[in-house]
């Protein structure tokens, strides 16, 4: 998945459909691979989305207080991220159908500017 240069949130809902269509009952497992990004179950396209991340830059400001600082500045921050936005979420499927709420989105949360290439790893459990 190409993130681009900038702190971005991508829905991976329909991805997420598409992988657990015909799967039956279970728990689909969403998971990054990476040090710096994260999974987040949130509403989408409402301005959700550009509050987590002004609330990030809040938070996890991007400046030179971090101990990590390999990368471009402020990138110690990067690897704090997973701490607040865990690389992994799980989701109840039933009949081949994800149980989200009715605005939840399964979304990828990548504040690393540094790296524009992410993998997003699925997994099925059936139940």
């Amino acid at each position: 998945m190409r993130t681009g240069g900038a702190p971005a949130v991508v829905d991976l809902t329909g991805e997420c459909e598409e992988f657990v269509r015909g799967q039956g009952d279970g728990l689909l497992q969403v998971f990054v691979p990476h040090a710096t990004a994260g999974v987040a179950i949130i509403e989408t396209g409402s301005g959700s989305d550009d509050d987590l991340l002004a609330q990030l830059d809040e938070l996890l400001p991007r400046d030179d207080r971090w101990r990590h600082r390999h990368g471009s500045p402020g990138h110690g921050r990067d690897h704090v991220l997973p701490a607040f936005v865990p690389p992994h979420a799980t989701v109840p499927v039933l009949d081949g159908r994800l149980q989200l709420g009715t605005w939840q989105r399964i979304c990828l949360v990548d504040t690393n500017g540094d790296n524009p290439q992410r993998h997003v790893r699925l997994s099925f459990l059936g139940g």
